[in-house]
């Protein structure tokens, strides 16, 4: 298969590319063409991991939560890399799957709770350029999350900013993982939600 982004997938070798190879297969049963494209500055790759498995390991926000959120601003850049994979892994995790697949067009759908629905609203306003959070945005989430699960909702959206951004800038594009696992497709947004394409 050709490849389709913007910087050609380097051949990933070395101790640490066979880890990363080994690593991928096992989670994704194959390696991200996102993964060679990183590999031609490995430490950028390895040390983006890394912040990763430590966003990954916080713990004050619900992770349904902190699934839609990501979801939601990966949507809103168009990050279809980042928004097949946050759904893959909503299916590993054992989070609730229904509610991911709608997440791209949480507006219409009926499936989310109001405070859901603020998280999603929140992760899109703050990816948009320039960011649209309100103080009403932000004192609704800290009365009903707490300010410590408010500053770890809104590093996971900045995580998620940076790494979307960066994929969409580099060509990086789904590779169906929640396909391979045999999720229902993802819900498609409406032309109205202001969500880029990929």
């Amino acid at each position: 298969m050709a490849s389709s982004t913007r910087v050609p997938a380097a051949e990933i070798t070395g101790v640490y590319g066979t880890l990363l190879k080994t690593i991928s297969r096992r989670m994704f049963g194959q390696v991200p063409e996102g993964a060679g494209v990183m590999w031609h500055h490995p430490a950028v790759l390895k040390d983006s991991m890394s912040f990763g498995r430590k966003v990954d390991s916080w713990n004050r926000l619900d992770p349904n939560l902190a699934s839609f959120a990501s979801m939601a601003a990966a949507a809103t850049i168009g990050c279809s890399f980042c928004l097949d994979l946050h759904y893959f892994l909503t299916h590993n995790r054992g989070l609730d799957e229904a509610k991911a697949r709608e997440v791209p067009r949480w507006r219409e759908s009926t499936a989310f709770t109001p405070l859901e629905r603020q998280v999603m609203e929140y992760a899109e306003a703050m990816s948009q350029t320039p960011p649209a959070v309100t103080d009403e945005m932000s004192a609704a989430l800290l009365a009903e999350l707490g300010a410590p699960a408010l500053v770890e909702l809104t590093a996971r959206i900045g995580f998620m900013n940076s790494s979307a951004r960066g994929n969409v800038a580099l060509g990086i594009r789904s590779q169906e993982f929640s396909a391979s696992c045999g999720l229902p497709p993802l819900a498609a947004a409406s032309p109205a939600d202001g969500v880029a394409s990929a």
